[in-house]
């Protein structure tokens, strides 16, 4: 497994990670014990960065990864978590002792002294223009709670504020073949800046792994079912914007650029690695299959230019008037 330094963390991780938000809720029914044995799978193929929140599932998520982590003592991990989506999205929210609060917690569900990174979740973009909210992360890093902080964004003039800001050590955000404004500035600012990129969503919500249909049946509990549009939160977050059914129009076009032996997914992975600035991607994994397939995404070669290309006016043909200026 190829690592990439984590920006001002300091810390190399794998290029594949582990995004737990599937293990922990809204993305229907999930088991405990083949969540356990997906996280197990992960780092036997190498992972070594598990991303969370303190929301997925309130907290489930982060307490089957403490568990992992007492369950594989002595391993090297990074368990990047997040917080602040628990409670109303207004700067009152935002305040010191709600920061100490939500970082116990983080700690307390984890099972460690100090977190190695916790992000800010996706909070309104009027955070990034107020330095004491920074100031009180700085705080946590000088106590010991927490090693680094970054930020969780949905959009890129929220990544691109963010990174003027000292403390700051990562951003993670939305990138994949159809969401690719970050690399137009963002990524080569990023790098400018020493930021760890961690990049969410990598699949769309399961779009690029080209297993989705027309007549694909989601659960009632699953956000690709009563979040399409936005409606509980950001439609960003939900098949990265696109209208279900011309996703699945551009997918039937990606299927004859798979290089052979690999799958759409890990061809939509060693996408998203190919960019410079990029320190690691996040799929999620809810079985072991899964895991280890997504890990397996790092071992292929760089996809051909001629791929590269065809991928890029797919993108900028078919999907950017939709996406591109939203996000």
């Amino acid at each position: 497994m190829e690592h990439r330094r984590l920006g001002r963390t300091g810390r190399d991780v794998s290029v594949i990670g582990f995004g737990a938000w599937a293990i922990g809720g809204s993305w229907g029914s999930v088991d405990d014990a083949t969540s356990l044995r997906a996280l197990h799978a992960a780092a036997d193929a190498g992972v070594t960065l598990f991303d969370t929140a303190d929301v997925y599932g309130d907290g489930h998520s982060e307490r089957l990864i403490g568990r992992f982590l007492r369950e594989r003592p002595g391993e090297a991990f990074l368990v990047a978590t997040k917080m602040g989506r628990d409670a109303p999205l207004d700067m009152a929210s935002y305040t010191p002792e709600a920061f100490r609060g939500w970082v116990d917690r983080s700690r307390e569900n984890l099972g460690v002294d100090r977190l190695d990174l916790i992000q800010l979740h996706c909070l309104p973009t009027q955070v990034y223009y107020q330095p004491e909210v920074f100031a009180a992360l700085d705080e946590l890093v000088a106590a010991g709670a927490i090693a680094a902080y970054g930020v969780s964004v949905e959009k890129v003039e929220e990544a691109l504020k963010a990174i003027e800001l000292p403390g700051v050590a990562t951003v993670q955000i939305i990138f994949n073949i159809f969401r690719q404004r970050p690399a137009d500035r963002f990524l080569a600012e990023a790098a400018r800046h020493d930021i760890g990129v961690l990049v969410r969503v990598p699949l769309a919500s399961g779009l690029l792994t080209g297993k989705l249909r027309r007549d694909t049946a989601f659960e009632a509990d699953d956000h690709r079912a009563f979040n399409r549009h936005g409606e509980s939160f950001d439609a960003g977050e939900t098949f990265a914007g696109v209208d279900y059914q011309t996703g699945l129009e551009v997918v039937e076009e990606l299927r004859a650029l798979v290089p052979a032996g690999a799958t759409m997914a890990q061809m939509a992975l060693r996408w998203i690695l190919a960019h410079d600035g990029v320190s690691t991607t996040i799929p999620g994994a809810r079985t072991p299959e899964q895991a280890r397939s997504n890990a397996l995404a790092a071992d292929l070669p760089p996809l051909p230019p001629e791929t590269m290309d065809r991928i890029r006016a797919l993108y900028e043909a078919r999907v950017k008037p939709l996406v591109h200026q939203r996000w």
